[in-house]
């Protein structure tokens, strides 16, 4: 057996060494796109090469897109939707309750009592803190969850759990799931959207919307609400055109598993992904993104009107653009960086909340009344929440501020197939742990892939020798109680 060559490294080298091993590999890749133009690759183009391509849903659901309103920092749900008048005149008074969170584990705590009063609101008689009004006046469309669970209360591991149901890094998110199982109905957008908040992103950051071991296509794609959507469109547009097509024709390769293993690495792939989107956004994105030709009603229901609300609201109007035009999942943070720029009240509690709650509540139910007005809300599936809650004890000797909670805290969800106007679930008299049909993430998504049309403990990847799923080997059930 003729014994594999090896590089000469006095200057002789053939031609497979240098297109392997040249400028860092690259002529190898366009040549990969130059015999895919020729059609040396059609077959495997034929037999499902397009990691995008749409597919019908495993199971009968309502929703077609998912918009996940991502209050990042942990919102108190005793100050928001939870409702616990039995805390009212308890204020500094010390009690024992076990909590655990950033201060650690602790056996008893100074009572801060709700600091915004609650008031009914719909058919349903939903008691809401006056932090929400504007959402307040949609509970009749919205079913709440008030005994959700994490497993972890710190930010970095609970978001990580919250956005793709692992502790751990590297596992696909939620929007990637989604769009692995159901495929884009718009090649010209992406499948799946983030927008940060101006301050920043989360801790953690990419790894929060990653697509793990997932292709590269899958994962998410940050995009500003004003300016270029995405960061690259500007670059490819200074491209020649036969280099634009060229690195196109190469992430088609890529995904489809027939590109050189030494360009297998999500980087690479990951940015000729972008620039793949770019080249073709370059016609559509103008039109999805161009805000400006809604109408003042419109602008002002967002509450793009008055500063407070403009970037909030613009992102939502953006939202629902890009649900018309078929996105599948849309994540909106609100809060980002660290500190009081988002959720996490540690120290001033009615600073803190005032200050996001102000920002994001006209919005959000200006997004729920245009949708329904649209007739879109029936098929768009809206989550509202945050990687855990927070507790009903001061964290520190003096002040207001709250430490993190994972034992019990409260999320929302509209539209797509959510009964509106209930709730389920209970925490304790005080809030500080889920006592009556307690849900994990795992049941979040769980409903939400039934609802999107999948089957939560039947949807895997096969990575590593095991057969991968959202919800985890042991699996998980969607939460009836809300679905219609």
């Amino acid at each position: 057996m003729k014994p594999h060559p090896t590089p000469n490294f006095c200057g002789r080298l053939n031609r497979r060494e240098f297109l392997g091993t040249v400028g860092g590999g690259f002529p190898a890749l366009a040549l990969t796109g130059l015999l895919g133009a020729e059609g040396f690759f059609k077959s495997a183009r034929a037999s499902g090469g397009n990691p995008l391509a749409v597919r019908p849903p495993m199971v009968r659901g309502k929703a077609k897109s998912v918009i996940f309103l991502f209050m990042y920092g942990g919102p108190s749900h005793i100050d928001t939707f939870d409702y616990k008048p039995g805390m009212v005149g308890m204020e500094g008074k010390t009690i024992a309750v076990k909590t655990f969170g950033r201060g650690g584990k602790k056996n008893e705590g100074r009572i801060v009592e709700p600091k915004w009063k609650f008031r009914q609101y719909g058919e349903c008689g939903k008691y809401v803190s006056d932090l929400f009004p504007h959402v307040g006046a949609c509970v009749d469309d919205i079913a709440f969850l008030h005994s959700m669970t994490a497993d972890s209360p710190i930010h970095g591991s609970a978001l990580l759990m919250m956005n793709s149901g692992s502790l751990i890094s590297g596992h696909p998110s939620l929007g990637s799931w989604v769009n692995y199982g159901l495929g884009s109905v718009n090649e010209n957008l992406p499948g799946y959207v983030v927008m940060l908040d101006q301050s920043g992103g989360p801790i953690s950051g990419a790894k929060n919307w990653t697509s793990g071991f997932m292709p590269a296509s899958y994962q998410g794609t940050v995009f500003r609400s004003q300016g270029s959507p995405i960061l690259n469109l500007e670059h490819v547009e200074g491209m020649p055109a036969g280099e634009q097509r060229l690195l196109i024709d190469s992430l088609n390769h890529l995904n489809s598993g027939h590109l050189s293993p030494r360009f297998d690495n999500s980087n690479l792939a990951a940015r000729i992904a972008s620039y793949e989107l770019a080249y073709r956004m370059q016609a559509t994105a103008p039109e999805a993104i161009a805000i400006d030709e809604e109408s003042e009603e419109t602008m002002s229901l967002y509450g793009m009107d008055r500063a407070e609300t403009e970037d909030f609201g613009r992102k939502c109007l953006l939202a629902r653009r890009l649900v018309e035009r078929g996105t599948r999942f849309i994540q909106i943070y609100s809060g980002g960086a660290h500190n009081d720029q988002n959720w996490d009240a540690h120290g001033d509690l009615e600073t803190n909340h005032n200050l996001h709650a102000g920002a994001t509540d006209k919005p959000i139910a200006g997004l729920l009344k245009d949708l329904k007005r649209r007739g879109l809300l029936d098929e768009t599936l809206v989550v509202w929440g945050g990687e855990f809650g927070r507790q009903p004890t001061a964290e520190y000797e003096k002040g207001t501020g709250r430490d993190h909670n994972s034992y019990g805290f409260t999320m929302w969800m509209a539209g797509g197939g959510i009964k509106g106007g209930v709730s389920v679930g209970q925490t304790d008299e005080l809030g500080s742990m889920a006592v009556e049909d307690r849900f994990h993430v795992r049941n979040l998504h769980a409903t939400i892939l039934s609802l999107m049309g999948l089957d939560p403990n039947h949807l895997s990847f096969f990575f590593g020798g095991l057969d991968h799923k959202l919800v985890g080997v042991e699996g998980a059930e969607p939460i009836l109680e809300v679905m219609a």
